[in-house]
């Protein structure tokens, strides 16, 4: 076992894409274009999310595995503190950040450092279950205004606190389930084969049966159809399974290559991308995006243009990660994070 799982990194990079061509895809109105490029990109929603959340578990654990509880959740604290400060001024750019998200996930999450996984994996399916709960006691589409899915409301403290944790564009309930996943995962021997199988097998089954389930009930209950859907909004129950399964089945798979004796080349130029997503994030709504808006093209533009725009960026900043990484190490905001959020030790007396 490597001592950095660089399939966890791969892994990141690879969400981190998917995750751009959504954004893009949402900022720019990109609709027109080919049937199945279409669909190809509706697939990605609330999908690369999925896996961006579950490996943020993954790294929790396995970066505070060695600490005492005390410590281990002091770190988690102040990370997510960080990352809710940040991802609330990203909001002022681009309402559906998930970095603010990310970070109230940390903080509840300093609390579950130490459960045993089968108190997470009860808590996971309970977010799942008060959802649902909610969804019959709460309206959902509170604040939304879905013809240009804008949210009103959300400076407001009750609109902010039912975004955040109910209707939002990745609310803590359910989405804080993926992260507890996550956090189950990261005290498995990940470095294992038969771990990795497990989890691409495994995932994949999970998602085919939650697609399953959803033709089948959709069928039998046709009056109760949007309750058995996949769609990101709302994350019903049979979309965290399918988006969980998928995930997996992802993290699985990037695993098992990084694992080889001579991965592919090509996969291995992803890594510093999946060291340094938080900075990359960032930068393709800062710059990315500012880019398009200076361009004209945040309005109208079709599905060929997205594209085009979104692997423009990822190519740029494949070149810079690499090379920052080479010079610096990590990258920018991570750097930060890490002088602004690790502990240090206090200086011995003399």
């Amino acid at each position: 076992m490597k001592t950095r799982l660089e399939g966890l990194d791969l892994a990141r990079a690879l969400a981190l894409c998917g995750m751009v061509l959504v954004n893009f895809r949402l900022a720019m109105g990109a609709t027109t274009g080919p049937g199945w490029l279409l669909d190809a990109l509706t697939a990605l929603e609330g999908r690369s999310a999925a896996i961006f959340v579950m490996l943020a578990g993954i790294g929790l654990g396995l970066g505070t595995r060695r600490l005492p509880f005390g410590d281990a959740a002091a770190h988690t604290v102040r990370r997510g503190l960080f990352l809710l400060a940040l991802g609330l001024l990203n909001v002022l750019i681009f309402p559906a950040d998930i970095i603010h998200y990310y970070g109230v996930y940390f903080l509840i999450a300093a609390l579950c450092l130490r459960l045993p996984s089968s108190l997470l994996l009860v808590l996971a399916l309970g977010l799942a279950d008060l959802f649902v709960t909610l969804l019959f006691v709460l309206d959902y589409q509170a604040g939304w205004h879905w013809e240009d899915l804008s949210y009103s409301g959300f400076w407001q403290p009750t609109g902010f606190v039912r975004n955040l944790l109910f209707n939002g564009w990745h609310p803590v309930v359910p989405w804080l389930a993926f992260l507890l996943v996550g956090l189950m995962l990261s005290r498995q021997p990940l470095g294992e084969r038969r771990i990795q199988w497990r989890l691409v097998l495994g995932g994949a089954a999970t998602a085919l049966l939650a697609k399953g389930s959803s033709l089948a009930l959709s069928a039998l209950f046709p009056a109760w159809t949007s309750l058995f859907a996949l769609a990101p909004l709302p994350p019903l129950p049979l979309y965290l399974l399918f988006a969980g399964g998928i995930a997996c089945a992802l993290i699985g798979g990037c695993l098992l290559l990084m694992g080889c004796a001579r991965p592919p080349a090509l996969l291995a130029a992803l890594l510093p991308m999946g060291r340094q997503t938080l900075t990359l994030y960032m930068a393709h709504i800062l710059i990315g995006m500012g880019i398009l808006e200076e361009m004209g093209w945040l309005e109208g533009q079709g599905l060929w243009q997205m594209l085009l725009a979104a692997e423009l960026y990822l190519v740029a900043a494949g070149l810079f990660a690499a090379r920052w990484e080479a010079r610096f190490g990590r990258g920018p905001l991570e750097s930060l994070m890490r002088h602004l959020c690790d502990a240090r030790p206090e200086p011995r007396a003399a």
